[in-house]
């Protein structure tokens, strides 16, 4: 499964990364033009195994975007629980105009095909998380979870995204490893799709 799963892998990313070309020049453009800083974000992420990784996005944030969240959630207990339960904010303050386009429709992570090429993610699996998610919410699942490398797409993606709490995130992602399969990963891959389209839980 393993070998048949990074071949596919491979593939799947050369194809998507051609055909997504002429929506990534028009998502750099408008970076550029509507928003001063870099054109792509980099983050540290908990790989397959622990070992660390660094995901790469279309940024979506403007300038200095972590250190504004600390004053947001200082100053801010309404916004601050909502982080602790979904570690996102639904109207984020930090996300420029574009980047909210942007991430409602995935096309943030269109960067992330190069970190499946690399061999850090795969298509389809548990999404990559940070050190503090690991530490405060996975426990003594982490070493399951871990087991397999992330993924640019998901279970989670296809089953409620963001409306998710993070206890139901980590059911769902347990349910995928216990199920893995190349016929649920083209599943999933299929309900990927137009869930990039219908953005119902995407923020």
């Amino acid at each position: 499964m393993a070998s048949t799963k990074r071949i596919f892998d491979v593939l799947f990313s050369l194809g998507a990364m051609i055909f997504f070309i002429p929506i990534g020049m028009v998502a750099v453009l408008f970076i550029k033009a509507t928003s001063p800083g870099p054109i792509f974000y980099s983050s540290k992420r908990v790989g397959k195994d622990g070992q660390p990784i660094y995901c790469w996005k279309f940024r979506t944030m403007h300038q200095d975007a972590d250190k504004k969240l600390l004053e947001i959630l200082r100053e801010n207990p309404k916004l601050k629980q909502e982080w602790d339960t979904y570690f996102k904010l639904k109207e984020d303050p930090r996300v420029s105009t574009i980047g909210k386009i942007l991430r409602k429709t995935s096309l943030d992570e269109l960067p992330q095909f190069f970190n499946v090429l690399k061999g850090d993610l795969s298509v389809v699996g548990p999404r990559p998380v940070t050190e503090e998610e690991i530490q405060k919410y996975f426990g003594p699942k982490a070493s399951k979870i871990l087991s397999v490398r992330p993924g640019l797409t998901g279970i989670w993606q296809t089953s409620g995204r963001s409306l998710l709490t993070f206890d139901e995130r980590i059911r769902l992602e347990e349910s995928y490893i216990d199920r893995q399969s190349l016929t649920l990963d083209l599943t999933i891959i299929c309900k990927t799709i137009p869930a990039m389209f219908f953005t119902k839980g995407a923020f």
